[in-house]
């Protein structure tokens, strides 16, 4: 079979993993990034916590002993699922099955100043310009002398209450109380001000009524404005303009509420459902079509659970678990596939030092607090790639947990040169 997999992320690299030096499959592994980045510490990349390298992993260093699986660096331009090919910027490539993983990127919602203006954390790149931009702010502050322009500089706005936007802002106060007074004594950092914006009721809405409580009464205790029911309207790079006509005047805004999957050219409209998903049926199969699958954050699926997963890194290990089988069966000419069913293991996320939640389903459960911390740190530990990157991770971790201190907050030129351009 050859198989060809979009997308080196959590399914498309543990599909590519399990099929490692099996026979019968000669696959093709294509990504813009030479890496797999493990999205849930980009907001400690871009709070100055790690090092870009600690949390990346060379996707031809995964596969150095695989004898069946060629990795190519390039972008997807379009697939033609008649011809059974895909074409990328750096050459065209035919397969048997086709499995498209390329995840998910920063929604908008169509608004151009947003998209023009504010700060997404999707990709690594992008965490690191994030750090760039909140470091520079600080420097340019001690240039400023009228006083509307320093407020302005001093303002930090998060979008979205979810994990990312908790965990990002947590992270930032925890900088304002611990380290930016000691690098920028001439500062006032009471001045400093941190807002998240959600316009639900809550945060962390997806999870438990206990931890969106306690993630809110965490934040507040580290001095984060948690403005819940408020809606954004607009952002012009100065100031953030909210649906009830207040604004908040700032010069960063972090984007985190929303994502829409990252479809390649050459998929049909019909197929596409909403949060810019492909439709697929119970073997991750994209609708009418045999040949072709999606797993992880582009993927569909209805269950009598779910109408669409959850877009997490769990729910594309599942799914690249199961068609990894279900690849070998159809390699057989075997017609038992089994149907996907996602088990939720639970849901966690970190707050500041000391403070995160987690919720367990099955038996239903609920903490937070230092234990559900550890445990927090403990689960990430075990799913990033490499020993190497593990250990300077912990040792990261370790190192600001007695220092209460993070050791780079380094800015390189390049960002500021390109912001320039």
């Amino acid at each position: 079979m050859k198989l060809i997999i979009l997308g080196g992320g959590f399914g498309g690299l543990r599909l590519a993993r399990k099929l490692s030096n099996q026979p019968g499959f000669e696959m093709t592994l294509i990504d813009k990034f030479n890496y797999h980045q493990f999205q849930p510490l980009f907001y400690q990349v871009a709070t100055a916590g790690l090092d870009a390298s600690n949390i990346s992993f060379p996707l031809r260093k995964v596969f150095q002993k695989s004898k069946n699986i060629r990795f190519r660096m390039a972008e997807v331009d379009r697939i033609d699922t008649i011809s059974k090919t895909v074409h990328t910027s750096e050459g065209t490539y035919d397969y048997d099955v086709l499995v498209i993983a390329t995840g998910a990127t920063t929604n908008f919602f169509g608004n151009q100043n947003l998209e023009t203006h504010a700060f997404p954390m999707k990709s690594t790149v992008e965490a690191l310009q994030l750090r760039h931009k909140l470091l520079h702010n600080f420097e340019d502050a001690l240039h400023v002398e009228n006083e509307e322009a320093l407020q302005r500089l001093m303002n930090i706005v998060v979008v979205g209450g979810g994990p990312t936007g908790v965990e990002l802002s947590g992270a930032i106060a925890e900088m304002k109380k611990y380290v930016l007074p000691k690098d920028y004594p001439e500062l006032d950092f009471s001045k400093m001000n941190i807002y998240l914006l959600e316009g639900t009721s809550k945060t962390l809405g997806a999870m438990s009524e206990s931890s969106s409580k306690q993630s809110a009464a965490y934040l507040k205790r580290l001095g984060v404005t948690v403005l819940t029911e408020t809606l954004m309207s607009d952002y012009d790079g100065k100031t953030v303009f909210l649906k009830d006509g207040k604004t908040i005047p700032s010069s960063l805004v972090i984007w985190a509420a929303g994502i829409k999957g990252n479809i390649p050219a050459g998929i049909d409209a019909s197929l596409i459902a909403g949060g810019n998903r492909i439709k697929v049926d119970s073997y991750n199969r994209v609708e009418g079509m045999n040949d072709v699958f999606a797993i992880g954050d582009i993927a569909y699926m209805e269950e009598a659970n779910y109408k669409g997963h959850p877009q997490v890194a769990p729910v594309a290990i599942q799914q690249a678990d199961l068609l990894a089988k279900n690849l070998k069966a159809i390699n057989k000419h075997s017609t038992a596939l089994q149907a996907f069913s996602y088990k939720d293991k639970g849901a966690m996320a970190t707050v500041g030092r000391n403070l995160a939640v987690v919720d367990v389903p099955r038996p239903k459960l609920h903490f937070g607090g230092f234990f559900a911390w550890l445990v927090w740190m403990g689960l990430h530990l075990m799913l990033i790639l490499g020993v190497k990157n593990r250990f300077f991770v912990f040792t990261n971790w370790l190192y600001n947990y007695i220092t209460y201190d993070q050791n780079l907050r380094l800015i390189f030129r390049e960002f500021y040169r390109e912001e320039k351009k």
